[in-house]
């Protein structure tokens, strides 16, 4: 038996992390052994996971599996489309060249900030009373 191709990329986005695996088939995503669309059911958040296979026009070539955990839907949108994105580097480095001007190839580094003492959050501070 002929080991099948596989393509492997991680993921992550804010407290999210996303671990896709990329075989060749006929474009289905399995997210956490559920359909995608059931999965992530907004669908500019699908859109957005999406984006990498569109723009290399890939959309129907690879099955997908992913195991994602942490954070919420937006975050882990994010974080897959990162680990589409990693995986579809190793399958084609040529792909670079598509998708780095697209923003796709870096991590967004924005997380949430870390409560301070004194304060109710991050920065807010709590209501000033005169009297």
């Amino acid at each position: 038996m002929a080991k099948s191709v596989m393509y492997r990329g991680t993921g992550r986005r804010k407290s999210s992390v996303a671990r896709v695996i990329l075989r060749p088939g006929n474009g289905e995503i399995t997210v956490n052994g559920r359909k995608f669309e059931e999965y992530i059911p907004s669908s500019l958040a699908r859109l957005d996971v999406s984006q990498p296979l569109v723009l290399t026009s890939n959309e129907n070539t690879f099955d997908i599996s992913v195991n994602v955990n942490g954070g919420g839907l937006i975050g882990q949108a994010g974080a897959i489309r990162l680990g589409i994105t990693r995986a579809l580097l190793e399958v084609n480095p040529e792909y670079r060249k598509i998708l780095k001007p697209a923003g796709l190839v870096t991590r967004d580094p924005r997380a949430k900030e870390r409560k301070k003492y004194g304060l109710k959050k991050a920065r807010r501070a709590p209501q000033f009373s005169k009297r």
